[in-house]
């Protein structure tokens, strides 16, 4: 019977030869997670359910990075329970600040996640490590308990659509941009409950970062997951973070799947996600003009080193717009170090920006960088819903670095072309 790569990963996980879309399965966990907002829910559904100890030492880790540094007391309370209960496992993986990043930049930074794993997280955005050719997901708090008790879950298996990408990227053109494009064309519950696979010329072309990039956005579309076969430039990736052994899985020609989208991504512009959801992205041509009052450059989903080059390239010998502020957000202390190692720091701190620690702060709109009423902001972050950085009155508009960058610069919405 023939197989999708998500099919492949959720039966070998499972003990089955094969498994079908809307099979019940139970499967064991490679690594489970959670951060600061999840992870202390989880622990009191775990202390509840009696068990003692969490079933690998190895494979549960906590993470504190949304409210971090510490914004308040009750941020402090939450991170000061998950430290008490990192201890009292004994858990291999658990980070300070200062020792760690933005989870879905800084858990493949370190080796954990690998090829042919199934991955689960106490956030949506977990789909992030399909980019290595895992099956990641983001679960509940409870879910995230059963996982740190047991070491298994139950899963419907999901069915799995195919997008492929072909043809060369335009200048300025990233996996942000073929994302939203995505997005745009199916909307954020085009793929609800599915795998969405990513294939093509053009994904194989893309960087590591930029694969990223786009499984984290996967569940902006509804998916269960988001996943690209392995190929030599992820396994030379791999080996250059750990030296686990790890499977590499890929999808049968002749697989099943409910619906194959084909893109021609050599007419993809520069996308821009207008107000409130990532589906109303749109080339960046019909966003020009659109003032700006801040601009975050960084998160989960674009806070990777290459983001950081490339915003950095954009904005060197210029200042922001006087009415602009920037808020940076390296995804880890080791891009962080990168970025004072190359210049990169320097040139933010010149341009004028606010180079920050590693936090999933103004994202979620808890601190570094709120918005108030009637405020504009342009971000590389991964959703614009209502309130979602700030002010219910405020508005978000989705990019990639270089859009942001730009952006920043001109103190409105602008294509990086018109700074030549």
């Amino acid at each position: 019977m023939s197989q999708t790569i998500a099919e492949k990963i959720l039966a070998a996980h499972s003990g089955n030869k094969t498994v079908s879309p809307g099979q019940l399965i139970e499967a064991s966990i490679d690594l489970c997670f959670g951060n600061d907002i999840t992870a202390p829910i989880a622990i009191q559904r775990f202390r509840e359910t009696g068990i003692k100890n969490v079933f690998d030492k190895q494979k549960v880790m906590i993470i504190p990075d949304h409210l971090t540094p510490n914004k308040d007391i009750k941020a402090a309370e939450q991170t000061k329970m998950m430290r008490e209960f990192a201890q009292e496992q004994a858990l291999s993986n658990y980070f300070e600040v200062g020792r760690i990043g933005i989870e879905h930049v800084f858990i493949h930074e370190q080796g954990l996640a690998l090829p042919g794993m199934l991955i689960v997280g106490a956030d949506s955005h977990s789909c992030t490590y399909g980019a290595l050719g895992a099956f990641s997901t983001g679960v509940g708090s409870t879910d995230f308990a059963a996982a740190m008790a047991l070491g298994k879950l139950w899963f419907k298996v999901p069915e799995s659509m195919l997008f492929n990408f072909n043809g060369k990227l335009q200048e300025y053109v990233s996996g942000k941009d073929l994302i939203l494009h995505t997005i745009a064309g199916i909307g954020v519950s085009g793929a609800l409950y599915k795998a969405m696979e990513f294939t093509g010329s053009t994904i194989k072309d893309l960087s590591i970062d930029s694969r990223f990039s786009v499984c984290n956005m996967a569940i902006e579309a509804g998916g269960k997951a988001g996943i690209i076969a392995p190929d030599a430039k992820t396994e030379k990736y791999v080996k250059s973070v750990s030296p686990k052994p790890y499977r590499v899985y890929a999808s049968d020609k002749d697989a099943e799947y409910s619906e194959k989208i084909d893109f021609d991504a050599s007419a993809i512009e520069p996308q821009v996600a207008f107000p409130f959801l990532p589906e109303n992205s749109r080339p960046v041509s019909e966003a020009a003009g659109i003032e700006i009052d801040q601009a975050v450059i960084g998160s989960c989903t674009n806070g990777r080193m290459e983001d950081m080059r490339i915003a950095a390239k954009i904005m060197k010998g210029k200042k922001l717009a006087p009415n602009v502020r920037c808020v940076i957000l390296p995804g880890s202390q080791q891009i962080y170090l990168k970025c004072v190692k190359e210049g990169i720091a320097e040139i933010f701190v010149k341009a004028g920006c606010s180079f920050s620690p590693p936090t999933c702060g103004p994202c979620l709109g808890s601190h570094m960088g709120v918005l108030a009423a009637g405020e504009k902001a342009i971000s590389t972050t991964n959703r614009n819903f209502v309130g979602r950085m700030g002010s219910p009155k405020s508005k978000v508009y989705l990019s990639n670095p270089a859009v942001a960058a730009a952006s920043a610069i001109a103190g409105r919405i602008i294509s990086p072309k018109e700074l030549k």
